[in-house]
């Protein structure tokens, strides 16, 4: 039995994970590549493997960089099933068909305005075509059993976003774990990743492998941003995964102002796929801390702007005000056109909110660039640019020790570190090994693990 790593390794995006055992092959996760161009043509390559020999696809949540690739491989031929849970299946029928507009809309922009050094720009998918793939999907519920050919499958609570599990796959013998993303015991939104079984392999995330989340109280930090706008007369521009995030910043800012704790300004969630999101996560209240009364005050306290003209009419607002926008680390969306409108004053403020990859313009500003490129153009920000370090969905390399610890993994079991920036993977490799008699590595772009 083999494992092969076709991506998320030295990166925290593209995970795709084929499993070959004797006569069943599986892929765990089917994402895209995003950030630097150079991984971005990834997409663009063949796949590094047999479609017609695929059996399977096993989704552990929803984001893009585990699913987005979903839509190409149906574009070129796949019509196998893709399991994963019905919360994962409901967030993907939003997302992406989302992803295929998106990258219509920009092939369009880029043709039209000639910045593309191809003379009829293509979208990697359409979104008919990610509407399309969607008939492949099959859900599971947690610890639900399915036989994927000679491989038994069943997905746990992962925390995270809603609906993301680990995938503890069995094989000839061996039981082996895909941990997707692990979620925080103390998240706002979600509950605790659930302790994993015995395995004798665990491919696990490692996005912040190098870090912990800061101690402060993200709460009063919030507030101390959006009274600081309130107070200076601009717009608190905040882009946003619309999956998870933008959930969690709306329960924060309307709890915050109906507490009496921060100026009542206008808060508008620019972004369809947040909108359609946030009534999936009212629709599973079990798999989250959220009640019905707070998904019902988040809906009563936000304005939706639906449609491409009510999202142009905020640039007529003249009083301070609060802007949700996708996507989070400002790699194309609606939250593009507000940047390049609103990062030349000064009045206004750019609040990240989570991760921001390597390569994108959410890093590259981080970095305290003061131009980002947008549409083609340079985009000078006079802008105060802020981070709010703890809303991260992902847990830190000390609740991933925890995680496992909790677990019923013995002495010795291996590991394989992915999902992670290098220096991010090769920090928690050594620090398991110092702290745990775990076998710990970190996995390579293509590599083989025989087992």
């Amino acid at each position: 039995m083999n494992i092969v790593f076709l991506g998320g390794t030295e990166t925290v995006t593209g995970s795709k994970f084929l499993l070959e055992s004797a006569d069943t092959r599986v892929l765990v996760d089917c994402g895209l590549f995003q950030g630097y161009k150079w991984l971005r043509e990834r997409n663009w390559e063949p796949p590094l493997f047999d479609i017609d020999r695929l059996d399977a696809i096993v989704l552990t949540h929803a984001h893009l960089d585990h699913s987005g690739y979903i839509p190409r491989l149906y574009q070129l031929g796949y019509r196998g099933p893709v399991y994963c849970h019905s919360a994962t299946r409901d967030l993907c029928g939003i997302m992406l068909p989302d992803s295929g507009q998106i990258q219509e809309e920009d092939a369009r922009f880029y043709a039209r305005h000639k910045l593309s050094k191809h003379a009829h720009p293509e979208p990697l998918y359409d979104a008919e075509t990610a509407e399309r793939c969607l008939e492949l999907f099959q859900p599971l519920e947690f610890g639900e059993p399915v036989n994927l050919g000679a491989v038994r499958l069943h997905l746990q609570p992962a925390g995270h976003i809603l609906g993301a599990g680990s995938a503890i796959l069995e094989a000839e013998g061996k039981r082996l774990g895909f941990s997707g993303d692990v979620g925080r015991p103390d998240d706002t939104l979600m509950f605790p990743p659930q302790p994993l079984p015995a395995l004798d392999l665990l491919l696990m995330e490692s996005t912040y492998g190098d870090r912990r989340h800061p101690e402060t109280d993200v709460w009063q930090q919030l507030a101390e941003i959006v009274r600081q706008v309130a107070n200076r007369g601009g717009v608190l521009l905040i882009p946003s995964f619309a999956v998870g995030r933008a959930q969690t910043l709306q329960y924060m800012l309307v709890t915050l102002m109906d507490r009496g704790e921060v100026p009542r300004l206008g808060i508008f969630l620019d972004s369809p796929m947040a909108i359609d999101v946030s009534g999936i996560y009212c629709r599973y209240a079990e798999q989250h801390r959220l009640s019905e009364a707070d998904c019902r005050r988040m809906d009563r306290g936000i304005i939706y702007t639906h449609r491409v003209e009510e999202s142009k009419a905020l640039e007529e607002i003249r009083y301070p005000h609060i802007i949700i926008a996708g996507s989070g680390m400002a790699t194309g969306g609606r939250i593009l056109h507000h940047m390049k409108r609103l990062l030349p004053d000064h009045r206004t403020t750019l609040l990240f909110t989570g991760y921001q990859a390597g390569g994108t313009r959410g890093a590259h500003m981080m970095a305290g660039h003061r131009s980002v490129k947008i549409h083609g153009e340079q985009v000078h920000c006079k802008a105060r640019i802020e981070m709010l370090d703890g809303l991260s969905a992902h847990a830190d390399y000390l609740d991933l020790t925890n995680w496992l610890l909790q677990s019923d993994l013995k002495p010795g079991t291996r590991i394989q570190l992915v999902h992670g920036e290098p220096d991010a993977a090769d920090a928690l490799r050594l620090y398991l090994q110092e702290h745990t008699k775990f076998r710990v590595k970190v996995a390579q772009y293509r590599q083989i693990l025989r087992l």
